[in-house]
């Protein structure tokens, strides 16, 4: 019981911080110089000791917890909408480990400002878009996956005459919506970005 609290507080806070990032993303349809002076104004309230110590906490949280109940639930029969909720966590959870770390790494190791091109740098150069273009949209469509199986099983009554089931639906459709939206932004409208010299060693330039 302790682990299911523990687990929702920690999605919660890390939930807050996607839809502000996704936010950030979408705002990247306007051009690099906009993303980065939102990213910038926004900055004054996550990028911060305490925020990214609470943000880090909740990862590896998420982490244990997540894993500590997909062990413990392993043997019980669960229906579609609760194995889409599972695979979509565990996606998640690979998402934010290796995306947590390689920010971390770029910033101390390479001591980069992880901005607009720093996202962009694997997805608007071939080969490497190969991998990180399903890598990113896996992860907005679990994020909302993730969201809309759960609204399917917390949420009972009709809202604007619609049914939890076609609730989670519209959630899902808003997820594929904005995930086409944020890589526009991302491309340049899909023409491709520039990508700075100092963020070459990103593309192993």
């Amino acid at each position: 019981m302790l682990a299911k609290v523990v687990h929702r507080a920690s999605a919660v806070f890390i939930s807050i911080f996607v839809l502000i990032h996704l936010l950030n993303h979408v705002w990247g349809v306007l051009g690099a110089e906009d993303h980065i002076n939102m990213m910038n104004n926004l900055r004054v309230y996550y990028r911060n000791s305490v925020a990214e110590m609470l943000l880090l906490a909740s990862v590896v949280i998420q982490m244990i917890s997540g894993i500590k109940l997909c062990v413990l639930n392993k043997t019980q029969t669960k229906t579609s909408s609760e194995k889409l909720q599972q695979w979509t966590g565990l996606y998640l959870l690979f998402f934010l480990v290796i995306h947590v770390s390689a920010v971390l790494g770029a910033r101390l190791l390479f001591h980069l400002d992880t901005n607009y091109y720093f996202g962009v740098a694997g997805i608007n150069t071939f080969p490497l878009n190969l991998f990180f273009i399903p890598y990113y949209t896996l992860a907005i469509i679990s994020f909302f996956g993730h969201i809309a199986t759960i609204h399917s099983k917390k949420i009972k009554q009709n809202i604007f005459g619609l049914t939890p089931a076609e609730q989670s639906t519209i959630i899902l459709i808003l997820g594929g919506c904005l995930t086409v939206i944020i890589f526009y932004g991302l491309t340049n409208h899909f023409h491709g970005v520039e990508i700075p010299k100092e963020y070459n060693v990103l593309i192993g330039k």
